[in-house]
């Protein structure tokens, strides 16, 4: 069976360019939009083996994208290809959730190889949803019809308490996750979002999401 890539690039040209030269090498291409608002309208109840994900994206930032979509469930492995191509820029693209980083201009041989390398070592089924959506795009959290707007910080540091629902995420990875990184970070700094993250669910019926484990961090249920 063929791989399956998503392509989300603004860039016509390209786009048009990966999704024939990937087709030609084997790939199937179920999904190329333009926006990360039209891919997350596509990802249903199962993904494409592997994502490529441009970060200058028209209506998101990507790395907000791959938040919202691991806090979703997909495991599927996330390329970022970028101008970006910063130390920063690829430690920021890591926290987010990607798994590999290819700045531009690329050589088309060498994504080849590194989607072959991520779809091998990838799984792209999704895992049960805990009931809240983020919109990188708004900025937003969404339980049913209620909404919250979440700063960045917080919709960062949501979006990685939601990539592991159930599990105890501790302090040091929130912080890594939800600050640049080099941030210099207090440990009350990190409950105080938390307290705000607790305030903007109870707005929308989820105050008791978030649950706190002391001395090791916190897990959202």
């Amino acid at each position: 069976m063929a791989p399956s890539v998503a392509i989300v690039e603004d860039d016509l040209p390209l786009r048009s360019v990966l999704s024939r030269g990937l087709r030609e090498d084997g790939f199937e291409i179920p999904i190329c939009v333009s926006s990360g608002t039209d891919l997350l309208r596509c990802i249903g109840d199962s993904s494409p083996d592997v994502f490529v994900v441009d970060i200058g994206l028209p209506d998101v930032d990507g790395r907000d994208l791959c938040l919202a979509m691991r806090a979703r469930g997909v495991q599927a492995p996330v390329l970022f290809l970028t101008a970006r191509g910063s130390v920063t820029d690829r430690l920021s693209g890591f926290h987010s959730g990607a798994d590999d980083y290819l700045p531009k201009p690329f050589h088309f041989e060498e994504l080849v190889l590194r989607l072959h390398a991520l779809v091998r070592r990838g799984s792209g089924l999704p895992r049960a949803s805990v009931g809240l959506h983020l919109d990188p795009a708004a900025h937003e959290v969404r339980h049913g019809d209620r909404g919250a707007l979440l700063t960045p910080t917080e919709f960062r540091l949501l979006a990685a308490l939601l990539a592991r629902r159930g599990e105890v995420v501790r302090r040091h990875s929130l912080i890594h996750a939800a600050w640049p990184p080099g941030a210099m970070v207090h440990d009350n700094t990190l409950d105080a979002y938390i307290v705000r993250l607790r305030r903007k669910l109870d707005g929308i019926g989820q105050a008791s999401a978030i649950a706190t484990v002391r001395g090791v961090g916190y897990s959202i249920t």
